[in-house]
């Protein structure tokens, strides 16, 4: 939202109260809080008939500043309000008479005390990383409207790109751009977008929070070019500097406050296959298709029924179509005997044709209006309402009718919408702000469905399918893009959006292999099939026609099936990642600045990856084959051709449907399972430890953990000379190889010696 008119002249409409210069500081233990008038005071005069701006420190953990700004504080700001972890840190307070200084950690704010030159500097230790300042920090009110604002605008530095904001499908850099959080079902060609995360990090290695689960509005360089700007709606502004010191450290650090992702299962990092939309399915067509697969010896390893296992206008009624499937449990027990796990579609909306609309508005579980009736729409269900999941009662409900189908067999939940949330005369059971209420009720949507799952199913088997999100939403995985296009296009839209999706932590995603709406050639589907294999979850699933493969051609079957067999060898490498992922916040598919921060050519690569620190893969855009992707300097391999390449700029290849860049990091051990059936077996039976390039006196270490996360087992790598020794230990049946076949092993029962040629 834009307040001025060009640098020096605001809107005419706008009458601001800007934080002029310091005026006084109070301190009660960790809280510094100061004053900041709206004009320079020269005379005792000039403090009357003014405005200020009261403004607060805190510290909620190491190296994090929160800042607090507030016009009148007799305004009600009512919730709800992300929750975030309170360390309570060390925090000191020093003053001189230039400054006063509020240190975190190496995190510190530097507040000027010269009149007429309100500044606030951030710095980590002596580096400067942002900062407040001239006509900056603000109120303002619009005489026209009568609402009132606050807004900051911290400094962009020279060659300083911003990344993030949740999920974006717009460019990966979001300099220049306008970003409004508003969570709307827009699929993935705009700006509208499901997932709305008020938290973008920096090249410079710092991420701003803003704490407000509203309708935050960003100007990144586009109203002031040197400034990111944010604003909302009301008498109060809180955000928090977050310093990781790096891009991937202050990701790492975001998850700290706001929860780190939880666990999920080893089997969900198989092959999904849904129903799709709206197409004609029953028992019989469903079977065909996991026959379909196995007697094409393509691993399938979830089931998913969308939409119309319900009736046709009863969405939710948790119930399957007696028409369609007269036998669910028996159904779901023959395909849990073929090795699927079963995962179902959901929302939190009540069709008026349910049964459950009139038990949710007897005990009171739906959503009211402000005159005492309940929210309906025509909208997506005749007459639906909404579930109040700010009511304990309600969520016990809505957590009653999901324990029936788990204890039917179900295994987890697509926990479908929730942003089509209303705002206007809208009462919360809690009395929640509705527009606040707004991004945050798939916060309250999907915990309650994930805190199920993980009562009935256990804390490491509980999983979702979630498609919309807000601050704290990657406790909850895993997630995916959207409602994309069956296109290279799209395909490239849904990159980025989650590119900048993993920028605020979001471990675990996934998208519509070959797209969901149209259906794709055959061209698109093969090469979608390696980029969604190559993803931390894999979902074929589309809009009104079936993603099998044999339905665009037998090759779409050989490639499905090469790309579903190395996801199931790579995941003693893929599920380490994601314990990290769960235990650090780091996601697993990572834009290349989180891993490169110091190499300027990462910056903008919005086209390729890193799938853990040590995979990088570029996905193929174009029918021809044709691929340009940059690689950092050092030697790297294919994992998939073996051929070395040497980084330090941009490639050119050329690559069939069975291949793509996929390379390995130099100095890595990639350990490769034995199985390449499932995806949940154990790692430590058969694996091979691949090396790629080593450089001389580098080390190498490789982790495999269990199925609950904890490490069972090591390899240790380092070269001398033209010798690497490898040290395992807790494997059994293991064997040790160069990736690229140069290399002589000597091998005796915890060590391997490599003679390189």
């Amino acid at each position: 939202m834009k307040f001025t008119n060009g640098y020096w002249m605001l809107r005419d409409e706008m009458t601001p109260v800007y934080a002029v210069e310091y005026a006084g500081k109070r301190i009660d233990g960790n809280e510094l809080t100061l004053y900041a008038p709206g004009k320079h005071i020269t005379d005792r005069g000039d403090c009357l008939n003014i405005g200020m701006l009261t403004i607060r420190l805190t510290s909620p953990q190491k190296d994090i500043i929160k800042v607090s700004i507030c016009h009148f504080e007799g305004t009600d700001a009512p919730g709800p309000i992300a929750e975030v972890t309170d360390q309570k840190p060390v925090v000191e307070i020093t003053e001189d008479e230039e400054s006063i200084i509020y240190q975190s950690g190496d995190l510190k704010a530097v507040i000027c005390k010269a009149p007429a030159a309100w500044e606030i500097v951030f710095y980590d230790g002596d580096r400067r990383l942002t900062d407040t300042g001239f006509r900056n920090m603000a109120h303002m009110n619009n005489r026209s409207t009568g609402k009132n604002y606050m807004l900051e605008q911290l400094a962009i530095d020279v060659d300083e790109t911003i990344y993030g904001l949740g999920e974006r499908f717009t460019p990966f850099v979001k300099n220049g751009q306008i970003v409004d959080m508003w969570n709307e079902d827009g699929g993935t060609a705009s700006e509208i977008t499901y997932k709305n995360i008020p938290f973008y990090i920096t090249n410079k290695g710092y991420g701003i929070l803003t704490d407000n689960e509203g309708d935050v509005s960003y100007e990144i360089g586009s109203e002031k070019v040197e400034r990111v700007q944010f604003s909302v709606e009301g008498e109060r502004l809180d955000y928090y500097v977050i310093n990781g010191k790096t891009p991937k450290g202050t990701v790492q650090k975001y998850t700290e406050l706001t929860g780190k992702p939880a666990l999920p299962p080893e089997w969900s990092f198989g092959l999904w296959l849904t129903t799709s939309f709206t197409t004609n399915y029953d028992e019989e067509t469903t079977s065909s298709f996991i026959d379909g697969m196995a007697q094409r010896d393509i691993p399938l390893h979830v089931f998913h029924f969308d939409c119309y296992w319900m009736e046709a206008y009863e969405w939710c009624n948790f119930q399957w179509d007696p028409a369609v499937f007269p036998d669910p449990a028996g159904m779901l027990k023959r395909y849990h005997d073929k090795g699927l796990h079963i995962c179902v579609w959901i929302n939190p909306y009540i069709g008026q044709k349910s049964p459950l609309f009139a038990e949710g508005k007897k005990g009171g579980y739906l959503l009211k209006k402000t005159d005492g009736s309940i929210f309906q729409t025509d909208l997506w269900q005749p007459g639906m309402a909404l579930v109040d999941f700010t009511n304990p009662a309600a969520v016990d409900w809505y957590q009653g009718k999901l324990k029936m189908l788990l204890d039917m067999g179900v295994d987890c939940f697509k926990t479908d919408f929730g942003e089509r949330v209303p705002v206007k005369d809208i009462v919360y059971a809690d009395h929640s702000d509705p527009v606040k209420m707004h991004n945050y009720y798939t916060f309250l949507y999907n915990q309650a469905v994930f805190k199920l799952l993980q009562q009935e199913r256990g804390e490491h088997e509980a999983v979702l399918f979630a498609r919309s999100a807000t601050v704290g939403g990657q406790q909850f995985p895993a997630h995916w893009g959207g409602d994309c296009s069956a296109s290279y296009s799209s395909m490239a839209e849904t990159i980025r959006g989650g590119l900048s999706l993993a920028c605020a932590g979001f471990g675990f995603w996934s998208h519509d292999i070959s797209g969901f709406e149209m259906t794709a050639p055959a061209d698109i589907y093969k090469r979608w099939s390696a980029f969604g294999l190559l993803s931390s979850h894999s979902r074929l699933h589309g809009s009104s026609s079936y993603r099998v493969p044999w339905l665009f051609d037998e090759e779409s079957c050989d490639v499905l099936r090469k790309f579903v067999k190395l996801k199931c060898a790579l995941m003693p490498y893929l599920y380490r990642k994601a314990v990290e992922s769960h235990e650090e916040g780091t996601p697993m598919l990572r834009p290349m600045i989180l891993e490169f921060p110091k190499d300027r050519s990462c910056e903008p690569l919005d086209k390729q990856y890193m799938l853990g620190d040590q995979l990088l893969a570029a996905p193929i855009f174009k029918e021809s084959g044709d691929v340009e992707y940059y690689l950092p300097e050092g030697e790297w391999i294919n994992l998939l051709t073996r051929q070395k390449v040497t980084g330090g700029g941009w490639k050119k290849e050329n690559h069939d449907y069975f291949s793509l860049p996929l390379m390995v990091r130099p100095n890595t051990i990639l350990p490769i399972g034995g199985n390449k059936e499932v995806p949940d077996y154990d790692y430590t039976e058969g694996v091979t430890f691949a090396l790629s390039e080593f450089s001389d006196g580098a080390e190498a270490l490789c982790e495999i953990p269990d199925a609950s996360g904890t490490i069972v087992a090591r390899a240790e790598a380092r070269r001398e000379g033209s010798r690497i020794t490898v040290k395992v230990s807790g494997c059994t049946c293991w064997k040790c190889c160069m990736i690229s076949g140069e290399g002589t092993v000597g091998q005796e029962e915890n060590q391997a010696v490599i003679e390189l040629r």
